[in-house]
């Protein structure tokens, strides 16, 4: 799990709590960006690309690579940069690293003992094995109880015993929930807009169609009931913009859905919420994050 540091937008003063996101590295080891703590995050006003990726070292293998600069958008619709610290800082100590990894070590060894410990257990002359003919016996040729007669139960599923069920996929009680969102690195306009029309999918709009071109009226995405635009500029959208998708919207018998780099403009948002509009902000690891009503709406509920 990443870093996890307060940050507090320094335009409406709403303290957030950030977790860095974690990245697979080369090696395949789990790597989070360092986050600087103490440091204020920044309004994010004008985008670079050299900007908009940091230099972070792994420390299972010591390599340096480029990762997406970590982004939070606050629901004012400020999108903030988070400082990370950088690769020229002291690196933990090789204590601590060698604690971490054996830590990992004995967790995954953890595991393989207790597979074969309860079974080891069982068995007969094993170190700590009970008496079998206190608690009766099973015979090996059969999978059901023994009753206390010695004849072998109905051999079934529901009366296997507990150890036969893998301990990593428990049963389930309740429907399963919708998988996680696999998003896509940001890294041109087109980017954004491939990003956009997967979490859409996500969310379970059918026929989500990407056009070859932006259309005159602003539409990005289409789907059944619903029309989309993204807008991957540096500058936040504008009450104008938001009009315009709700009334092509309209005149489509559609619902509408606007999706930012740059975050919105105050009075966007406050007319999104009057007209029902869902906003989302998205930062360059790809991940859409709702910024008004609508939008939770529409994320927790689907299509």
């Amino acid at each position: 799990m990443g870093d996890h540091v307060p940050v507090r937008c320094p335009v409406c003063r709403r303290a957030h709590t950030f977790a860095s996101p974690v990245y697979p590295c080369a090696c395949g080891a789990p790597l989070a960006p360092p986050l600087l703590q103490g440091a204020p995050a920044e309004p994010i006003r004008h985008r670079t690309w050299t900007d908009d990726w940091v230099t972070v070292r792994c420390p299972a293998c010591g390599r340096q690579d480029q990762w997406p600069q970590p982004e939070l958008g606050c629901p004012c619709g400020t999108v903030l940069r988070i400082p990370v610290r950088p690769v020229t800082a002291t690196p933990e100590t090789s204590e601590g690293a060698a604690a971490a990894r054996r830590s990992t070590a004995a967790s995954g060894a953890g595991g393989s003992f207790g597979g074969s410990g309860a079974g080891g257990a069982g068995g007969p002359g094993g170190p700590g094995s009970p008496d079998p003919g206190a608690f009766g016996s099973r015979d090996s040729r059969h999978s059901g109880p023994v009753d206390p007669a010695g004849d072998p139960g109905p051999s079934g599923p529901a009366d296997g015993p507990a150890e036969d069920c893998p301990l990593s996929v428990p049963p389930r009680t309740e429907p399963a929930p919708r998988p996680a969102f696999r998003p896509v690195t940001i890294r041109t306009a087109r980017d954004a807009v491939t990003t956009a029309a997967l979490y859409l999918r996500w969310l379970g709009f059918r026929e989500v169609v990407q056009p070859e071109e932006r259309t005159t009226a602003g539409i990005d995405l289409r789907a059944q009931g619903l029309v989309a635009q993204v807008d991957p500029t540096t500058r936040p959208v504008t009450l104008r913009a938001v009009e315009c998708l709700w009334l092509n919207g309209l005149n489509s018998s559609a619902a509408s859905a606007l999706f930012s780099l740059a975050g919105y403009s105050a009075d966007a948002r406050a007319r999104a919420d009057d007209l029902g509009v869902p906003l989302f902000v998205m930062d360059l690891t790809g991940v859409p994050e709702p910024v008004n009503g609508p939008a939770k709406d529409l994320r927790s509920t689907g299509a």
